[in-house]
């Protein structure tokens, strides 16, 4: 007979990856790409390193989908921002306005992390979602004028 997790085991191993993607995520904003080691990553999640390979292969898949993630957040808010112009004001020049504006004051509050999402050197796997966060700004863009 196959073993099946029960719900109860699925929810533990979910809540483990939630909460290495959350120090991961931690680590990146704080220390940029380059200062990230998967041992900090561990240890600030309360779990062993191993524990860790056990959810993702490596620094490299794990710092992918960290940066799906923070970049996925950071395209809504100026998508957001610039939608919001546009039907309040009613014009192009307001919506490209506040898109431009909302993605550089996010970067201001945390240029390390807009560093390490922009230009930072990276894995190549974190460098593929490094492109799609581009091309998502540019369709936001794109969208506002």
């Amino acid at each position: 007979m196959a073993y099946r997790r029960t719900p109860a085991v699925q929810e533990r191993l979910d809540a483990q990856r939630a909460r290495l993607l959350e120090a991961a995520t931690t680590a990146v904003a704080t220390h940029g790409y380059a200062g990230c080691s998967i041992a900090a990553v561990a240890k600030n999640a309360g779990v062993g390193t191993g524990t860790l390979y056990r959810h993702f292969d490596g620094k490299g898949e794990l710092f992918a989908e960290v940066f799906q993630s923070v970049c996925s957040r950071e395209v809504s808010a100026v998508r957001d921002a610039g939608d919001s112009a546009r039907i309040l004001e009613g014009n192009h020049r307001s919506a490209v306005s506040a898109s431009v504006r909302t993605f550089a004051e996010r970067a201001m509050r945390a240029p390390v992390l807009a560093y390490a999402l922009l230009v930072e050197p990276v894995d190549p796997l974190v460098d593929e979602q490094r492109l799609m966060f581009r091309e998502s700004f540019r369709d936001c863009l794109a969208t506002a004028i």
